[in-house]
């Protein structure tokens, strides 16, 4: 069984919907919330199969609140690649993973829409990536991409949505599990917020099925190209 380290930056904002994908393939996770009192990262790799760094609601890495704990994520994530272990990325997890792997962060503002993005070529994720898909976005910068960086699929406007590096790695700009209930936590947990949250809140849940839908083929495929599957998993 694979387990891998899982760190949260806000108490809204969690694995949601990949929870139970990852439980079907015997992948195990621990989180670690360094923004709580007492609580910490790992100390490295050792350990562990992966890393998986979720979105920060409105902490930024180059604007706005800078996140707290960046620097040690950018050397814990370091360390990761280092080992040649899998990285994802989730929303401001995504721009860590790109400034670790030797690429950057831009200025952007705080943002939530459900956009729909759409692969860059057939065939990514070992086949398992849609053609086009709905995807929930909340938050701050943008990331600038390590020239290594393959970008799988783009967003309306062209902008790199979900990107691989070192064969084994993954950032994705949105959040495939995201729950309505997460927007609204995250909505009160912050003074800081986007501009007119209800009505994202409305697109969200009127494509919740569907990214409930996509988030089966993108979880095969992202397990899979992270070579995540623990003995006894599942491929569906």
């Amino acid at each position: 069984m694979k387990t891998i380290a899982v760190i949260q930056h806000t108490e809204a904002e969690y694995l949601g919907l990949i929870e139970d994908h990852l439980e079907g393939r015997n992948v195990r996770f621990r989180y670690f919330r360094p923004f709580t009192h007492g609580g910490s990262l790992p100390f490295g790799p050792e350990g562990f199969d992966g890393l998986w760094l979720l979105g920060g609601g409105p902490y930024g890495l180059v604007s706005g609140h800078i996140l707290p704990s960046a620097a040690p994520e950018f050397r814990l994530t370091r360390a990761f690649l280092d080992a040649g272990l899998p990285v994802v990325g989730i929303g401001l997890g995504a721009l860590i993973l790109s400034v670790a792997a030797g690429g950057g962060a831009a200025d952007a503002p705080l943002r939530f829409a459900v956009d729909e993005v759409r692969a860059t070529a057939p065939g990514h994720l070992r086949g398992h990536l849609p053609d086009r898909f709905a995807l929930a976005h909340y938050l701050r910068d943008r990331p600038a991409l390590p020239e290594s960086a393959e970008v799988l699929a783009e967003g309306p406007d062209g902008d790199p949505e979900i990107f691989a590096l070192n064969g084994n790695c993954l950032g994705l700009i949105g959040h495939p599990g995201f729950k309505r209930g997460m927007v609204e936590d995250l909505v009160m947990e912050f003074a800081d917020t986007p501009d007119d949250p209800a009505t994202g809140l409305a697109a969200l849940g009127a494509a919740q099925g569907r990214i409930a839908e996509a988030l089966t083929p993108l979880m095969v495929g992202i397990v899979a190209h992270t070579g995540l599957m623990g003995p006894g998993g599942v491929a569906g």
